[in-house]
């Protein structure tokens, strides 16, 4: 990945312009302009987005392959387009290789159940990190449940960084899958992926590396990262909820059971037999999210048009600037300092629950995320029971961080600190 900091950070000029882009960012709360920094949990749409679901909806609206009237035919072309863009974008081989599902969490169990559980056996291990999301935890301990396989995890240090040394002695000749976040939703730290799989590879471990926070933020070459597996959801990279992209390569692909049955992800069916599809169409069992899938396409074409340098730059030195001032605020801690880091900033107050932060800061209007994140056992790992996430997107700016230091010290007043 090319170091953002080569990059010339976007002018605020600039950076007003893409903000016009994003309908919602108009809106007031309780009296206050919206300062939306909870893009770890979901991002906001542009316009271009929501005219993609719009122009679905009103001129195509109709189920795909099996019509042969026009407007099948329409949405049939455009929901493939989308995947044939969607492939670009994170340079797949082809667009055989690009699953639709639901979102990150789907992708995962996809890869769990039809992959992995069918090869597992007792004893065998699948390697994840401590930082992972609960959708990177559970699946696999369910194959586990199922198999007789056992879950390792590679630890953290103080800063939220990955210990390589401690990934290498975990890989081992049981190990059968490894399960690693590109970037941390809880943390930000940024994972090096391309060495974790290099390194997996050469034990000739397959892996899965879930982009469900890298994709808004960093760009994201499947082929670069030499990836078996990357999955990640439309809704954090500016598309709609409820689509997500399961990549895979297609050795992969063709060698893995269907997951679910019905229409669609067949060829032929008898009551003796049935002939599944080929790939990518034989996971995508039912009638798809055919709008999402375009509109998600939409959201990738206007991350292109940026550019993922312009905007790593940005969300760099808003992260810097962050950073430094919430630091010099008295009482706060943050949690997740490692040196390669996305746009992401957790903290807590002391003597404050962070749920009481962030409904205080609503009250000005400003949105952040608090909790555990779905990451209990990084919560666990630093000794709390939740932390306020600031998360920032391109069209964030430095007078929204002032906005969210300003917030911090009327929640401090009304708890007399």
């Amino acid at each position: 990945m090319k170091p953002f900091e080569a990059v010339c950070v976007p002018d605020p000029e600039t950076v007003a312009r893409w903000r016009s882009d994003f309908p919602i960012l108009r809106e007031q709360v309780r009296g206050a302009p919206l300062v939306y920094l909870d893009n770890g949990a979901t991002t906001q749409k542009p316009s271009s987005v929501i005219d993609a679901e719009r122009a679905y909806y009103e001129h195509m609206n109709a189920n795909v392959h099996r019509g042969v009237h026009y407007l099948s035919e329409r949405a049939t072309d455009a929901y493939e387009a989308a995947r044939a863009r969607i492939a670009r974008f994170v340079n797949a081989a082809g667009a055989e290789e690009i699953v639709y599902v639901r979102g990150t969490t789907e992708a995962i169990n996809l890869v769990a159940q039809s992959y992995l559980r069918p090869l597992a056996r007792p004893g065998d291990e699948i390697l994840i990190s401590a930082m992972e999301h609960h959708s990177n935890i559970v699946p696999w301990q369910l194959v586990c449940e199922q198999t007789g396989a056992v879950l390792k995890v590679v630890p953290i240090d103080d800063s939220g960084a990955l210990d390589v040394d401690a990934y290498a002695r975990l890989l081992g000749e049981r190990t059968r899958l490894v399960s690693i976040v590109h970037v941390s939703n809880a943390l930000g730290t940024v994972n090096p992926v391309a060495r974790l799989t290099s390194m997996a590879h050469a034990r000739g471990v397959p892996v899965l590396v879930d982009g469900a926070q890298a994709m808004a933020h960093l760009p994201v070459d499947v082929r670069a990262l030499d990836c078996d597996f990357y999955a990640f959801s439309g809704h954090k990279v500016y598309g709609p909820t409820g689509i997500g992209v399961l990549y895979a390569r297609a050795d992969r692909l063709e060698a893995m059971p269907p997951w679910q049955g019905g229409g669609e992800m067949i060829r032929s069916v008898t009551f003796e037999k049935t002939v599944y599809n080929a790939i990518p169409w034989k996971f995508e069992a039912g009638t798809p999210n055919i709008c999402g899938a375009i509109a998600l396409a939409a959201a990738l074409d206007y991350v292109s048009a940026i550019g993922a340098d312009p905007i790593g730059a940005h969300e760099a030195e808003l992260l810097a600037y962050a950073t430094a001032a919430l630091r010099a605020v008295p009482q706060v801690r943050l949690i997740g300092t490692a040196r390669e880091k996305a746009a992401i900033l957790s903290f807590v107050l002391d003597r404050v629950h962070a749920h009481d932060v962030g409904t205080i800061l609503d009250h000005y209007g400003i949105a952040v995320r608090a909790g555990h994140h779905c990451a209990m056992p990084v919560m666990q790992r630093y000794g709390v029971a939740a932390t306020v996430r600031a998360s920032f997107a391109l069209y964030n700016t430095r007078a929204e961080v002032d906005a969210l230091v300003e917030g911090i010290a009327r929640v401090q007043e009304v708890f007399g600190q």
